[in-house]
């Protein structure tokens, strides 16, 4: 076979591979999400290189968690929008922690024209939120009323501006509070489902000792979001896979959930593990385990 016929084949080869999705060597397959708070530190170093790991890894979507001033990251909404753009990556939804009714629009308008689909209010917002140091609980100032009316609010403002509203959970929001009631329960049966949506935090609704599947059945279609980190056996953070958390049943109640996109997230990385090797290893685990 001379050197001409080598190259034909060669080439013949290539081209009947990506035709037939079978040469992985050439073509990575590039699915999922990721939740930037996963490598915030070192988006916090160099954010382009750490998107271009992100992209590496073989995701396809992000979520933003670095709002400031007016800025993701250092960078206008449009020079963000055009970044992740040109590393194929699709902004999705971005926390914004610091929201407040006064500030709501300005944060919306930005979050639009990055390219968002999905604000998401991460925590209670405007100091409602309470963190013990010591023990490392979560809670909440306030009544499960006040924030349902605020939510109400922002989900009103997120309409105008073309956006869709969730809420992300912890642990607290599963289990009663002083007055015996559950605040996620409240918070789905008194929110109209037009204004405000839920981003499951799969890690945390476990830690809370509720089962996903339930609210799943009790409350279909009010999940969009999901963030997948699994747990591991001393109850910490883990790589997708690397853990507890049976993904493959929840997986299973998809359609039942709502979910339009997951996210994988690990809040912490322990013995000695990067964020960035941790985000390749949770990868590989959603392909594993059947996430799309």
């Amino acid at each position: 076979m001379n050197k001409s016929t080598l190259n034909n084949f060669f080439k013949c080869t290539v081209l009947a591979a990506f035709m037939f999705g079978s040469f992985t060597t050439y073509a990575q397959k590039k699915f999922g999400g990721l939740a930037l708070y996963t490598v915030r530190d070192d988006m916090g170093t160099n954010a382009k290189a750490t998107l271009q790991a992100v992209s590496d890894a073989g995701y396809k979507n992000i979520e933003a968690a670095g709002y400031e001033d007016g800025k993701y990251y250092g960078m206008t909404p449009a020079d963000f929008k055009d970044l992740l753009k040109s590393l194929k990556l699709k902004p999705i939804s971005t926390h914004q922690s610091a929201v407040t009714i006064d500030n709501a629009d300005q944060m919306m308008a930005d979050a639009k024209a990055a390219g968002f689909k999905y604000f998401v209010v991460p925590i209670p917002p405007m100091g409602m939120f309470t963190f013990n140091q010591e023990d490392r609980t979560m809670g909440m100032t306030g009544t499960i009323e006040d924030l349902a009316k605020i939510l109400t609010t922002l989900g009103e403002k997120a309409k105008k501006a073309g956006l869709k509203l969730l809420y992300h959970n912890h642990d607290f929001e599963f289990k009663k509070n002083a007055d015996g009631i559950t605040p996620i329960d409240y918070l789905l049966e008194n929110v109209d489902p037009k204004l405000l949506n839920f981003q499951m935090d799969l890690y945390w609704v476990t830690k809370a000792g509720a089962n996903p599947i339930a609210y799943f059945n009790k409350y279909p279609g009010r999940f969009k979001i999901w963030h997948v980190k699994d747990m591991d056996e001393q109850g910490r953070f883990a790589p997708v896979g690397k853990g507890s958390i049976g993904f493959k049943n929840i997986l299973d109640n998809k359609a039942l959930s709502g979910m339009k996109y997951y996210m994988v997230e690990q809040d912490m990385t322990f013995d000695g593990l990067k964020a960035l090797d941790a985000i390749k290893i949770s990868h590989d685990g959603l392909e594993e385990i059947g996430f799309k």
